[in-house]
């Protein structure tokens, strides 16, 4: 296949060397894609949740303070107090909500494992898309210029009397498809344009044809059904969303449990009389709080009812998962290698159509072909060009899904990132 690749990279035009390739494109949008940079702030924010749960068991201090007048007692006062509490046993209730805000964060880190590899996906197919458009584009250009150098020299053989009006005509009504076909590629082209600069956050400049196999794909179904289930984030996430909400039966269940805190305050007041302040004796206290919900009107079953009802639909939604994950690798798997097959056989149709260009234009040149022979001959060769063209975009676009349904579309699937 490397043969035919580099007899079909001769038929475009020559890649600059500077080039844009797909891992440029991919680190691009990762470092500017807003939508991925809104799911990362939306993962900082839900990171705090686990802080927020520790809260609730560490101790805590606070300062009162009040000063008002009354006419009738004793004229100006005010006073001042601190508190402290400090939990010492909470019944569970702290260690289970710490457990439920990691499953949360667990669980929303591979939400944006999903969210990065949507966009990469989404960049892999506007690459493709994009390239696919400027080589159709490069077909048509490079088919008007050989047509008239054909209409050429049809118009110097009819004038020898070697060629016929038709023959001239024949060539000048297939230029002039070609330049219909020209027009629709350059609009196709700039419509990919403008996707291609949504998703990647830039203009695009020639985009490189030479795209090495991802290193991480999966040599065969087998491996990417084991791949999805170890690693399909949308699988990893509802499994992590399982685990928030089984500490959340346990967080229902403390609420029922008794609790011991320790309290301590410590205050003083003071009135202004004649100018002069006269202060109250201080107050402190300190002691031991216990409590035991006795009865709470149903509500502490009720709740833990709810979280156990919660818990069993996200473990069937876990199993439904798993079965989405297994049936996208399986429908990744058998596209990628449809694809890989109708890139081969077009290969092929591209070499056996070079091969009889060549042979029907020099059997032209001898008179053992007509000019219909030369023009069905030349429309079947930018045919296989595009085909060629469709069926590289295809493997693209195949291996990216693949990847995704796998786990493993990420920058580096593409070469390091810098």
């Amino acid at each position: 296949m490397t043969k035919w690749l580099a007899l079909v990279g001769a038929a475009f035009l020559a890649t600059p060397a500077s080039a844009e390739t797909l891992r440029e494109a991919i680190a691009t949008a990762y470092a500017t894609n807003p939508q991925l940079a809104a799911a990362r702030a939306r993962q900082d924010a839900l990171a705090e949740s686990p802080e927020q749960a520790r809260a609730l068991g560490r101790p805590t201090v606070s300062a009162d303070a009040g000063a008002g007048y009354d006419r009738l007692g004793y004229g100006r006062a005010g006073s001042a107090s601190v508190s402290v509490a400090l939990p010492i046993w909470t019944g569970g209730r702290v260690r289970s909500a710490i457990r439920a805000a990691n499953g949360d964060v667990a669980a929303g880190a591979e939400a944006v494992r999903d969210t990065e590899a949507a966009i990469l996906e989404g960049v892999v197919g506007a690459y493709a898309d994009l390239l696919y458009n400027q080589q159709a584009v490069e077909v048509a250009r490079v088919g008007i210029e050989r047509l008239d150098d054909q209409v050429a020299e049809a118009r110097a053989r009819f004038g020898l009397g070697q060629a016929t009006r038709t023959d001239v005509a024949q060539l000048e009504a297939q230029r002039a498809t070609v330049v219909a076909n020209l027009a629709d590629a350059e609009g196709a082209l700039a419509i990919a344009g403008a996707a291609y600069r949504a998703v990647v956050g830039q203009d695009a400049g020639i985009l490189s044809a030479e795209i090495a196999p991802p290193a991480v794909l999966p040599i065969d179904r087998e491996e990417a059904r084991n791949a999805a289930q170890a690693g399909n984030p949308t699988l990893l996430q509802q499994r992590r969303v399982v685990d928030a909400s089984t500490a959340r039966i346990d967080q229902a269940r403390a609420e029922r449990a008794p609790s011991l805190d320790f309290a301590g305050a410590y205050g003083r007041g003071g009135r202004i009389a004649e100018d002069v302040v006269r202060g109250y004796e201080a107050a402190a206290s300190a002691g031991v709080a216990f409590r035991l919900p006795l009865l709470t009107g149903g509500l502490v079953p009720s709740r833990i009812r709810q979280a156990e009802a919660t818990n069993r639909a996200e473990r069937f939604q876990a199993d439904a998962a798993l079965r989405e994950a297994i049936r996208s690798a399986d429908t990744a798997w058998a596209s990628f290698a449809a694809a890989q097959t109708r890139l081969q056989a077009t290969i092929d149709g591209f070499a056996a159509a070079d091969l009889a260009l060549k042979g029907v234009r020099a059997e032209y040149g001898f008179g053992l072909r007509s000019t219909i022979d030369i023009l069905v001959t030349d429309q079947s060769y930018r045919g296989a060009q595009l085909a060629v063209a469709a069926a590289r975009a295809d493997v693209l676009v195949a291996q990216a899904a693949l990847l995704r349904a796998t786990g493993r579309l990420s920058p580096r699937a593409y070469g390091k990132i810098d």
